[in-house]
């Protein structure tokens, strides 16, 4: 686990990391497969890929970029994870446009668009062990401990063992698509970011888990590779000694 004082730093380090493991995948493998996360607290990180001495030292050329998961909205919505990585990171380095594999999440059919989404992973991730691999997850973490769009009372979706799924977000009134936890728990590499006092309640929840309580999506989390945790020390304030 790796606590920083602010989102600034954090959001450097975790840039930092996501440069190392890129270097590392295309040393040894040609390729660099990530799965992107949407909302707030990433698109600091990408910003940072987006700027020297990132932008430079990553060898786009071999990246490949997918998404966690998408809002069914239209790429050009506000609330498109595809589009706030657009405008935050793609736009600004020189990856193929081939290499971007964006979730057609618009809502029409959204649970063939899932079935799309599976296939597109199929066609491109490296299989390890009978299971799709990327290099690198990146996650965030919801204040009711979901991951990517698999939330607490989406119980199909949890336990659904095809790399993508079609989510509907009781608490949000909305359909989601979602990669699925056999997919993200044999990611190489799974890097979670939870900064700010808004995470403080779910974090000491997550470390200080009840016998009987059931489990929350973070809490199904089993890495096959690693997991990183990075906090600030705001977030950081209700974890157990």
């Amino acid at each position: 686990m790796h606590i920083f004082p602010d989102l600034d730093k954090l959001s450097h380090a975790a840039a930092v990391r996501v440069a190392e493991l890129a270097a590392q995948a295309v040393s040894c493998r040609g390729a660099f497969h990530v799965a992107l996360s949407g909302g707030a607290t990433p698109r600091h990180l990408y910003q940072r890929l987006a700027q020297k001495p990132f932008a430079s030292e990553i060898d786009w050329s071999s990246v490949h970029i997918y998404f966690g998961d998408e809002r069914c909205v239209p790429p050009d919505h506000p609330d498109s994870n595809y589009g706030m990585v657009e405008s935050a990171l793609l736009a600004h380095v020189p990856i193929p446009r081939a290499q971007i594999h964006r979730i057609e999440a618009e809502l029409a059919y959204v649970r063939q668009r899932a079935a799309a989404y599976a296939r597109v992973l199929e066609s491109h991730l490296p299989v390890v062990n009978g299971t799709l691999q990327f290099d690198l997850v990146l996650l965030g973490l919801g204040p009711d401990g979901h991951i990517a769009s698999l939330f607490p009372a989406t119980g199909s979706a949890l336990s659904d063992k095809r790399p993508v799924t079609a989510v509907y977000a009781d608490s949000m009134h909305a359909w989601r698509i979602s990669i699925t936890l056999p997919v993200i728990n044999h990611a190489r590499n799974i890097l979670l970011l939870a900064p700010g006092a808004g995470k403080a309640a779910i974090l000491g929840r997550v470390f200080r888990k009840a016998p009987s309580a059931p489990l929350l999506p973070v809490q199904r989390i089993k890495p096959q590779g690693i997991l990183e945790w990075y906090l600030d020390q705001a977030a950081a304030a209700q974890l157990p000694p």
